[in-house]
């Protein structure tokens, strides 16, 4: 989730002499589009609060620049998470299993090409799943019978698995990635990939793609240059928005009419994603600290006055959210106990004092829970910048106090953010769940909650997978095999309900809420962007796969 970083202070000032030195094509204004280019105005966009820029467009990082997932590589189709519509296809034609579920043959797109003008044939397609972080769920073989068609088989069903393996896998060209000694290291300054866009340079402060004059029958994008700014501060993209130096941005604005009034700037919010308190849970993986108490998670969440921080972090744009991680309402039909159908939204300090007390702590003479002469006491980090999360941490920690937990909240920066989380050095951090694309739980269940979706701490998580809590449950483990294997509703309901049992006793990760997703674009200079009456796919420019699907919707006005 691209969110926003540091230093306040000198915010407006660093804005004006970034935009200076940048260099910024267009107006500044975003009147019009004679900007003296002969290929036309060029779209701005927010490149998140990495700075300096670094280039790397290797997707298997989790340091990936955002134009790389969807404007330069693609998955075989495109599945719209803020809809239960049919996936789309990109580079596959059409797909189908067989009877068991556990082979997928897919008939790719004829005629593609790479961006550097070599074919795209169904090798590209099988080596990639053979590719060594592809090669995953029980992959027995991928096999390309002739140039478009790919054969995919598996040691058991994948019904359920069906995104990740179609919608989430990028495509690599054999040629390049054949070469590659350690993809963990590589970080691909050329891409090569099927995208709307290649790379044209990158610099310590923005970089620029330009429309791939390889793409597919979907024709060249209308927009022929985009610019992805690195702007570390939440109120310098803010500014810049407002004065028409951006066109396209995924953030936090609590006041969003002070960007839109201008007339040029829309904004659209498409609650989709859990914000939660990552945990650090498990102490048989290494992790340290109190929270690895089940007993502390239980009473930090009972703690927490979630509607406080709904209107008062995030002024009242975000959603309830299930402790099952369902999306109500869209996944309703998944929750299998009424009770957990919303985490609760007032605090209980008898609650969360009944719940330490019954494991053995004791409140101590400053009013905080402790045991065995040691109290409880909590580190919590956010990034530094993203002012909703900083806003919401610090609500915590004194609601916590409340309940008599001492959580001390503190803000980092953002590699220091990702670091501790990849890594399982810390005990608590504010942080996004990315939510599901089609109307099913199972890929957070996955990708989130399972055991072989992460990793002892000190050692990075597994490349796709998100399990930063270190969280390893066998019950869990064997209802996400249950329900990857089947395509029988009522026999994945009953995994459901054995796997949210756990965590929602277990808490690896404390829910909050569905989190605000703002997008604002420029709607005055360009067209095509997804509405409310038409979400077409998920809007912020930083969401995976479906940025590049937006950019090639974008005409600029005449």
């Amino acid at each position: 989730m691209i969110r926003n970083a540091k230093r306040r202070a000198a915010l407006i000032a660093v804005a004006g002499a970034t935009i200076l030195g940048l260099g910024l094509s267009g107006c500044a204004s975003g009147g019009g589009n004679d900007s003296g280019d002969s290929e036309g105005r060029t779209l701005r966009v927010w490149a998140g609060s990495q700075t300096p820029i670094e280039a790397n467009f290797n997707p298997f990082s989790p340091s990936v620049l955002h134009a790389a997932l969807g404007p330069v590589y693609e998955p075989l189709f495109f599945y719209n998470k803020t809809a239960d519509d049919a996936p789309e296809p990109m580079l596959g034609e059409s797909f189908e299993y067989n009877e068991d579920g556990t082979v997928i043959t897919v008939t790719l797109k004829d005629g593609v090409k790479w961006n550097d003008g070599e074919d795209f044939t169904a090798e590209d397609a099988a080596f990639t799943f053979n590719y060594e972080p592809n090669h995953r769920d029980g992959l027995i073989s991928a096999e390309a019978p002739d140039d478009t068609t790919l054969v995919l088989t598996y040691e058991t069903p994948q019904f359920t698995n069906e995104f990740q393996i179609l919608g989430t896998t990028w495509m690599l060209p054999e040629h390049i990635w054949s070469e590659v000694d350690d993809y963990t290291t590589f970080t691909d300054e050329e891409p090569v990939g099927t995208g709307p866009y290649v790379v044209d340079k990158v610099t310590d402060a923005s970089y620029t793609v330009v429309a791939n004059e390889n793409f597919r029958e979907e024709g060249v994008p209308a927009i022929k240059k985009v610019q992805y700014i690195g702007i570390d501060a939440n109120q310098s993209a803010q500014d810049l928005l407002t004065a028409g130096e951006l066109d396209w941005t995924g953030m936090f604005v609590p006041n969003p009419d002070s960007v839109t009034s201008n007339g040029v700037i829309s904004m659209l919010n498409t609650p989709q994603d859990p914000t939660v308190l990552y945990t650090c849970s498990n102490a048989e993986l290494g992790c340290t600290g109190p929270q690895t108490d089940v007993a502390v998670r239980q009473a930090l969440n009972v703690a927490i006055d979630r509607g406080t921080i709904k209107e008062k972090a995030f002024v009242g744009l975000t959603g309830d959210i299930s402790p099952t991680f369902a999306l109500l309402p869209r996944d309703q039909k998944w929750v299998a106990d009424p009770a957990n159908e919303v985490s609760p939204q007032s605090p209980d300090a008898a609650a969360a004092g009944e719940i330490l007390e019954a494991a053995g702590y004791t409140k101590g003479g400053d009013g905080f829970y402790g045991k065995d002469g040691a109290p409880i006491e909590l580190s919590l980090i956010s990034v530094d910048g993203w002012t909703d999360y900083n806003d919401a941490a610090k609500l915590i920690s004194e609601q916590a106090a409340e309940a008599g937990l001492k959580v001390n909240a503190s803000t980092v920066q953002w590699q220091e953010f990702s670091d501790a989380r990849q890594t399982g050095q810390y005990q608590l951090i504010m942080g996004g769940v990315i939510g599901t694309s089609v109307a099913d739980p199972f890929q957070i269940y996955k990708d989130w909650f399972a055991g072989e979706s992460t990793s002892q701490v000190g050692e990075e998580v597994p490349a796709g997978r998100w399990n930063f809590s270190r969280y390893d449950n066998p019950v869990v483990n064997e209802a996400v095999a249950t329900a990857a294997a089947t395509n029988d509703e009522a026999a994945k309901q009953e995994a459901y309900a054995a796997l949210q049992t756990e965590i929602v006793r277990d808490l690896p990760y404390i829910p909050l809420v569905i989190n605000a997703t703002q997008t604002f674009f420029n709607t005055k200079d360009f067209t095509g962007w997804p509405t409310e009456d038409d979400l077409y796919a998920f809007p912020p420019a930083w969401g995976s796969v479906a940025s590049g699907y937006v950019l090639q919707h974008l005409e600029p006005v005449k």
